[in-house]
């Protein structure tokens, strides 16, 4: 009934220049993952080990924008950002059914999908990441409904060294984490945030909200 972290969410103003930062500074470059059809946005992809991975994600040009704002708060981001992350529960009902019963709501289920670079149609379940001024230091629930992974194929060599949350309640965080059976540092401070360090073959990168 545990979950894990799946993915971390870099939410950048343009894609390329964010991609060229990692590469520099880790010396492992996320690879084109593809388009959000319809949601206005696409990304990069970067392994951080057996079933996590990085997500770069920016507006994609190529696209019209949606009628709704673009999610982690990307229509007024200028800088890059850590703004989210995601979970994957080992049965994703079970554990929505779990949480609901603790006096936690995740939203609803919706599902998703993405063309990737080779034409490919990549789907999912997931709960709604947030579509407004971005940062969520609880993580959406997303799940892969046993096909492949995104980190199976993206660039490896990245390690998720460091993984923490903020926030000014952390021990309500906390128990929120536990009913997903989840273990991640919380740390209390006045605003919420979200920090990562990426190690790689050149280096160390770290990421913030």
């Amino acid at each position: 009934m545990s979950a894990t972290i799946d993915h971390l969410v870099y939410a950048c103003p343009e894609l390329a220049p964010a991609v060229d930062q990692i590469a520099e500074m880790i010396g492992v470059r996320p690879d084109y993952g593809g388009q959000h059809l319809g949601l206005g946005t696409h990304n990069a992809l970067l392994s951080l080990g057996h079933r996590i991975y990085l997500e770069v994600i920016a507006p994609d040009p190529g696209q019209p924008h949606p009628a709704e704002p673009l999610p982690f708060g990307l229509d007024e981001l200028s800088v890059p950002s850590l703004r989210g992350w995601a979970a994957a529960p080992h049965d994703l009902d079970a554990v929505l059914r779990r949480s609901s019963a603790a006096g936690y709501d995740y939203g609803q289920v919706v599902a998703g999908q993405r063309r990737t670079a080779d034409g490919q149609e990549l789907r999912w379940r997931m709960t709604s990441p947030p579509r407004r001024a971005g940062l969520a230091v609880t993580p959406f629930l997303i799940d892969w409904a046993g096909g492949a992974h995104p980190s199976e194929d993206s660039p490896g060599g990245a390690a998720l060294a460091e993984f923490r949350l903020v926030s000014p309640e952390p021990k309500q965080l906390a128990a929120q984490l536990d009913v997903l059976g989840l273990d991640v540092d919380v740390d209390e401070a006045d605003q919420p945030a979200l920090r990562a360090v990426l190690t790689g073959p050149e280096g160390r990168l770290v990421l913030g909200s």
